[in-house]
């Protein structure tokens, strides 16, 4: 061509700024038309050049136009269409909506580097800058095409047991930081190799850098392999202040919902290295343990006298256990030659006793509580505030609300019933037994 080899009446600069444009076919078809319509060559060049950015921006719109408004949408109608679940996920996770943007990006680097092959100038920059974007889109795809993997596998049932969104996780950083090399590999036109030796002799700092996601990740393999912890689970750590069903577990933290209904993040390494409750056994056991006690006034303790003996022989829950009790003792007596004038001698029955046997019956006659679990009426050692006596059972509803609903109904008969065996509940005194004993005294 005659205008690259002329001298131009520019500046040296501008001369070799034409020169290095190598320009293909089509383009000089461009150049040698303009400058036939009158117009010099330097500026035939940079019209030929501008016109043939506009149209490259002009097919970038187009394939844009195209891909999101034509092949996106028949591709969304397809897949709603079809009887698999799986891809209703890639629609949901905007698989396709994000992978739609490498059509504009296509055009405008095959246009670029089809118009200047050779180009050192701005315009290869711009092409490189494409050529990144068109990578980050395809890691940001692959990000999101794995979010959708891991909500068709939560529909599994082994979801439960063995969750991969930590797995996940662990392949998109990783992805993210191949990404982020070539990137910028790309942008300042550097080998690849090279800036992977310099990631290399930064190892420390790495390390450093992903503390807690190397931390995690390993906690996650740890927790997943053990089953230590799944989602749904009832978990407790009070160091974390947390008490709730575990909502998510990822790569850095387990997500966990109080029963106040506010939420708890845990670091998944801490779950390793801390201890926490988890209340899963209880949960798949089919009962709620019961473990509360009531303590008795000390004072109100005593044999049982024939009057009492009347009494209870009218408690329909006591009559197998008067029976029996009755004769083992009076066999006992006799056997020793007891003399029973005497309330020391021998073997009697005490109220206290009479009461736990009377709870014992109660507790297995209850329909509420899990007969096959462990279920038993038990003294604990004296204290200053009375002689504790506690319930051990199992409720065979495990639900909050109910679980408390049968638990309170067990002690408001007990508090019923104590007064019946003689017995007293130990109370500390309050302002209204003060004013009570006030009242005796002045009268």
């Amino acid at each position: 061509m005659n205008w690259m080899i002329q001298e131009s009446a520019q500046p040296e600069a501008q001369s070799e700024a034409v020169a290095e444009g190598a320009l293909t076919g089509w383009v000089d078809w461009w150049v040698d038309w303009i400058a036939n319509q009158g117009a010099d060559e330097q500026t035939a060049y940079y019209l030929a050049v501008g016109a043939v950015v506009v149209g490259i921006l002009v097919l970038a719109v187009i394939a844009d136009r195209i891909a999101k408004r034509i092949i996106l949408v028949a591709v969304h109608r397809l897949i709603l269409r079809s009887k698999t679940d799986w891809d209703d996920e890639l629609v949901d996770r905007k698989v396709f909506v994000v992978l739609s943007h490498l059509a504009p990006a296509t055009v405008l680097y095959w246009g670029f580097h089809s118009a200047f092959p050779e180009s050192e100038s701005l315009l290869n920059l711009v092409g490189r800058v494409v050529l990144a974007y068109m990578m980050l889109i395809g890691f940001v795809g692959a990000g999101r095409f794995l979010n959708a993997v891991n909500d068709v596998y939560n529909k599994q049932a082994v979801a439960v047991r063995r969750p991969i969104k930590g797995y996940l996780q662990a392949l998109k950083i990783a992805l993210f930081l191949v990404a982020g090399i070539l990137v910028v590999a790309t942008l300042f036109d550097q080998p690849v190799l090279g800036l992977f030796s310099l990631l290399g002799g930064l190892t420390a700092v790495l390390l450093l850098v992903f503390r807690d996601t190397i931390l995690g990740f390993v906690a996650s393999i740890w927790l997943t392999n053990n089953d230590m912890v799944r989602k749904g689970d009832w978990i407790s750590m009070p160091k974390y202040g947390a008490d709730g069903d575990v909502v998510d577990i990822n790569i850095h933290t387990v997500k966990v919902q109080n029963w106040d209904k506010t939420y708890t993040t845990i670091p998944t390494y801490a779950l390793v290295s801390d201890a926490f409750t988890n209340w899963r056994g209880m949960q798949e056991s089919g009962g709620r343990r019961i473990k509360r006690s009531i303590n008795i006034d000390m004072n109100s303790v005593h044999f049982c006298d024939d009057e009492m003996m009347e009494r209870f022989a009218k408690i329909q829950a006591l009559e197998e256990y008067l029976k029996h009790t009755r004769q083992e003792l009076d066999e006992h007596n006799k056997k020793y030659g007891i003399d029973t004038s005497v309330k020391v001698n021998g073997r009697r029955m005490t109220n206290l006793g009479t009461f736990r046997a009377y709870l014992g019956e109660y507790l297995k006659r209850n329909p509420s509580l899990h007969q096959n679990m462990t279920l038993l009426v038990r003294h604990l050692a004296p204290t200053p505030q009375g002689l504790p006596i506690e319930i051990y059972c199992f409720s065979n509803d495990q639900a909050w609300a109910n679980y408390e609903g049968i638990q309170a109904d067990i002690f408001d008969h007990i508090l019923a019933v104590i007064p019946e065996f003689g017995l007293r509940v130990f109370q500390e005194p309050t302002g209204a037994d003060f004013s009570a004993l006030g009242q005796v005294q002045s009268s």
